[in-house]
């Protein structure tokens, strides 16, 4: 399917995948801002969320996947940097891995690279936090308000301790473009991918963001724009 998208700028493509729940328009202002100014920044809105209406979310991110090329395909984008957090992080690396030749650089964030010892009880509480939403009002109206499709069913999805796919995070070593891994400090299991990623592939660089935790273009906007900025130049 051909994903909504908001495109601003000129220049070289510069996609941005944003997390769950949100949009590209709800997320990403500061990047688009920022990056505009050289760029053309695409900001997708992945199936199932924003005006990306859907209904199949099985194999999630191979089909987002297959989504982002359909889109890219649309605007007539032979290729892009693609950048992403979460699981906007996750589809990018599975888009990277599948359609090489789509992707000039990667820049991922908010990845796990390997599957926490403590992950049942880690994904249980995750469930328990989504619960807490859906039992407040006000978080519903305002998802009910950014997204056109059941969003529900989006968060539906992790009730499956299987749902994240590890198998894809454990390996980058097939990466062939330029790739940056970014991680906020204070997220333990993300900041192993900073040790681990680089010995197995020498396009992977890595950067380390202070006072930041799983979503660190939000924690530390300025930061996370600059080194992306910087990595992007250097390439």
């Amino acid at each position: 399917m051909i994903l909504h998208t908001e495109v601003s700028g000129s220049g070289e493509v510069l996609v941005f995948l944003h997390t769950a729940l949100q949009t590209g328009k709800t997320e990403l202002d500061l990047q688009n801002e920022y990056f505009k100014q050289n760029y053309k920044v695409v900001l997708p809105d992945l199936r199932g969320h924003g005006k990306s209406v859907a209904e199949d979310f099985s194999n999630y991110f191979m089909n987002s996947a297959k989504d982002l090329s359909e889109t890219l395909d649309d605007l007539n984008v032979e290729s892009a940097h693609i950048a992403g957090c979460s699981i906007g992080g996750l589809v990018a690396l599975v888009f990277a891995k599948y359609y090489p030749d789509k992707v000039k650089s990667l820049i991922i964030s908010g990845i796990i690279p390997e599957k926490p010892e403590d992950w049942y009880e880690l994904n249980k509480e995750e469930n328990e936090n989504i619960a807490r939403i859906l039992e407040n009002p006000e978080a519903v109206d305002y998802f009910n308000s950014i997204h056109k499709g059941n969003w529900r069913t989006v968060l539906s999805s992790t009730e499956d301790t299987d749902w994240y796919p590890f198998e894809e995070t454990a390996d980058l070593s097939m990466l062939n473009m330029p790739v940056l891994y970014i991680v906020g400090e204070t997220n333990e299991h993300e900041t192993i991918g900073a040790l681990t990623y680089p010995k197995t592939n020498d396009n992977i660089h890595v950067s380390i963001i202070p006072f930041a935790g799983h979503t660190a273009h939000l924690d530390q906007p300025e930061i996370y724009n600059r080194i992306v900025e910087t990595f992007l130049k250097a390439e």
